[in-house]
């Protein structure tokens, strides 16, 4: 249950289970978030908050600088740097020119048609590297689809569907495909044991521990790519 926070500049939610106060913040998100078992006082739960009004103000500093797709922009696209370059005109498709993405038409519109360019790259560029480890597992995706989920990089589901956030499509290639390899070993072992890690490092050719420990500590950055200042 949500309540509202006054003058706060945090969430409060109640949880059944909790049996602490709780102030978390989310990078990815920027909003933090007051957690209280149900029957907590909430005016003694604020006043507890705003003692933690410092440590706040420190995880905003640290957050991610936003990088809104504007005329101007470089993006990080699959190992290569590409400029997002806008003019007048009546196109409204976005094209790769060299190292640009080339945008035309209605300027308050260039940001809507890039991410929408970005999410088709993303999904024929994870398409084409699922099935390139499903071949090296032996086994079958029934689909490969892209979102934009908060909380995780890729999922396998039993029905074969694996899905991945298109954000993918900005890190590092070797982060990537150890995600890649990450999912379609789950269409092997749909656990997190041994056996699926091994398969892993085996489908990879590499220790997926450096891919894991880089989008542990940049992650949060890439949800900031696409996003205003403001």
């Amino acid at each position: 249950m949500r309540e509202a926070a006054g003058e706060a500049d945090y969430e409060v939610v109640r949880h059944p289970r909790s049996r602490t106060m709780k102030l978390s913040f989310d990078p990815v998100t920027g909003r933090a978030r007051l957690t209280l078992p149900r029957r907590a006082p909430l005016k003694a739960a604020l006043a507890w908050a705003d003692e933690k009004a410092g440590w706040l103000a420190e995880q905003r500093a640290r957050l991610p600088d936003a990088r809104p797709f504007i005329a101007g922009a470089v993006l990080p696209i699959a190992d290569e740097t590409l400029t997002i370059t806008w003019s007048e005109g009546t196109r409204r498709t976005v094209r790769r020119v060299d190292d640009t993405l080339s945008v035309e038409g209605p300027a308050d519109t260039v940001a809507r048609r890039v991410e929408l360019w970005l999410r088709r790259a993303a999904l024929d560029l994870l398409s084409r590297e699922t099935a390139e480890f499903a071949a090296l597992a032996g086994v079958t995706v029934t689909q490969v689809a892209v979102g934009d989920p908060r909380g995780r990089w890729g999922s396998c589901a039993s029905t074969g569907i694996i899905r991945y956030s298109w954000r993918l499509l900005l890190a590092p290639g070797w982060v990537r495909r150890a995600t890649v390899a990450h999912e379609v070993a789950h269409r092997v072992h749909m656990n997190h044991g041994p056996a699926f890690h091994a398969l892993v490092a085996e489908l990879l050719g590499a220790d997926p521990a450096a891919a894991r420990a880089w989008l542990r500590a940049n992650g949060a950055s890439l949800h900031w790519v696409g996003r205003s200042s403001s």
